[in-house]
């Protein structure tokens, strides 16, 4: 019985050392956090302005799209509208 009560305090004493290095841990890592926002604050990045060009796809590009979808879908498909990203 005296085995089993040794063992038991091990295992406490055990788990506990664990716990508590896991919450240094944890702090630490929430203090690191904490200190690289104050000192490197995240960029801001701005919004990519859009061209001004025309969006939308000339008459010998449309006319080639047409083929192509109407070849691969033989004759089934069609292209109501399209245009640039």
């Amino acid at each position: 019985m005296d085995n089993l009560g040794i063992g038991f305090e091990l295992m406490i004493v055990g788990m506990s050392t664990v716990f508590l290095i896991l919450l240094i841990v944890i702090w630490g890592g929430k203090l690191l956090i904490k200190t690289v926002n104050k000192i490197a604050p995240e960029e801001v990045v701005s919004p990519k302005k859009s061209a001004t060009t025309n969006a939308n796809i000339d008459g010998d590009t449309m006319a080639i799209l047409q083929q192509v979808v109407s070849q691969i879908t033989g004759g089934k498909g069609h292209i109501s509208s399209a245009r640039r990203l």
